[in-house]
């Protein structure tokens, strides 16, 4: 941050990047790097055999007949798509709901901050994985332990993040707010909260990814039901390794997809905050 010419005491939100294209481009021009390396070495030196380590064509061609086909067999992931879509989205807006409720009561009193949010900060450093045993122990081999999990992973980044932003709020707004007449409910609705959006979004981008891994662990362990996890499974039950690496593909996707939806939300708020400015 610089100071303003016009007045020395207010910074100036600097530009943050390169230009947008520039981005792009440079994102496209890697992607094809990849895309090359993976041809030459399995279609050109073939230097493993399809069934290990399958090239390009194969696994699009996995990619077109999940997707769009028109056989009895085909379309399977488009269904494994939307399954998998709806269970994380559940998981999420439940997760965001309640991380927003709890990360708020920490915020404001300080025993309930010293102790929960030790003990989440402890809960986050487990792999999502390793709670599914219990999920399923605790509610059945069912979509309720998927969503469980799903829930769990991304209540606690968005209660952690809830509670930072809040503290994190400049003394000074807290001070004008009182000046003004602000109770302790209108302060932390009216002043704190709104002040500690750009953080707490930042928040909501790390539960998204959060969940979204502990979905497709959690599918794994869920048979019969429509799910990218499912062709995981199936993938690896029928050594169909063309199948595997074109649903990892499509996970990898629609995760990145999501987040930057939420990363354009965020820098879309971080402009309006006078946080940055666009390139």
């Amino acid at each position: 941050m610089t100071a303003s010419p016009l007045n020395p005491e207010r910074p100036v939100a600097v530009r943050s990047g390169p230009p947008r294209w520039q981005t792009l481009l440079t994102q496209l021009t890697g992607l094809l790097i990849i895309v090359g390396l993976w041809w030459l070495v399995t279609d050109v030196l073939k230097l493993y055999p399809p069934y290990v380590f399958p090239g390009p064509k194969a696994v699009w061609t996995e990619v077109s007949y999940g997707l769009w086909g028109t056989g009895p067999q085909d379309g399977k992931l488009l269904s494994a798509i939307g399954g998998s879509l709806r269970r994380v989205l559940t998981g999420y807006v439940i997760a965001v709901l309640l991380g927003v409720v709890v990360g708020l009561l920490m915020g404001a009193w300080r025993p309930l901050r010293t102790t929960l949010g030790a003990y989440l900060t402890g809960i986050q450093s487990v792999p999502s994985i390793a709670f599914v045993p219990f999920a399923i122990l605790f509610l059945g081999l069912n979509e309720r332990a998927v969503l469980f999990v799903v829930i769990l992973e991304g209540f606690i980044p968005v209660a952690l993040a809830v509670s930072g932003a809040l503290l994190n709020v400049p003394p000074a707004l807290r001070v004008a707010g009182r000046t003004l007449g602000a109770g302790s409910l209108s302060l932390m609705l009216r002043v704190l909260l709104p002040a500690s959006v750009p953080s707490i979004l930042t928040g909501l981008r790390t539960a998204w990814s959060f969940s979204w891994r502990a979905l497709v662990g959690g599918e794994l362990l869920i048979a019969g039901a429509a799910s990218l996890g499912e062709q995981l499974e199936i993938g690896r039950n029928t050594a169909n390794v063309a199948l595997v690496l074109a649903t990892i593909i499509i996970i990898g996707v629609i995760g990145g997809m999501f987040d930057a939806v939420l990363r354009a939300a965020e820098t879309r708020v971080r402009r309006d905050y006078g946080l940055e400015v666009p390139a």
